[in-house]
């Protein structure tokens, strides 16, 4: 999958996720690469760019090496409950090294987890997992 591609298909099913939650479940999303503590945004999304470009690099310093630790692969995800904030809420693996984060900047997830329209609204995010690894980024 290319990053136009990618884009299309982050987009449509974070649209189907706040659709079925019934309001936006993240707010601000980016593609980033992440090798050791150093990381580059790929592309963003969101109404911070100007915060979250100065803020990036202090960020992926902690959050770059925790994910590198272990092996994922193409497809693995995992929610951040008690992330609040500015701090990163989920990821999803797009390729090696490289990751869609998401967040909501005025709720945590325990917070939207709380709400009983996540059980419905966190399927589109699955199915986006699903289909990186079926068709993994690759980064030009």
């Amino acid at each position: 999958m290319t990053l136009n591609e990618a884009i299309t298909v982050i987009k449509d099913h974070l649209r189907r996720m706040d659709e079925l939650y019934n309001k936006t479940v993240f707010d601000e999303w980016a593609i980033i690469r992440v090798e050791g503590s150093k990381g580059r945004i790929l592309t963003y999304e969101g109404q911070r760019r100007e915060d979250f470009t100065h803020s990036f690099p202090a960020e992926v310093k902690a959050f770059g090496p925790e994910l590198l630790k272990s092996s994922h692969v193409s497809g693995d995800y995992d929610f951040f409950r008690h992330a609040t904030g500015m701090d990163f809420d989920a990821y999803l693996v797009l390729a090696t090294h490289v990751f869609l984060i998401c967040n909501n900047t005025t709720q945590s997830m325990t917070g939207i987890t709380e709400d009983p329209l996540w059980l419905k609204a966190q399927v589109p995010f699955v199915e986006m997992s699903e289909r990186f690894r079926a068709s993994p980024l690759v980064p030009s």
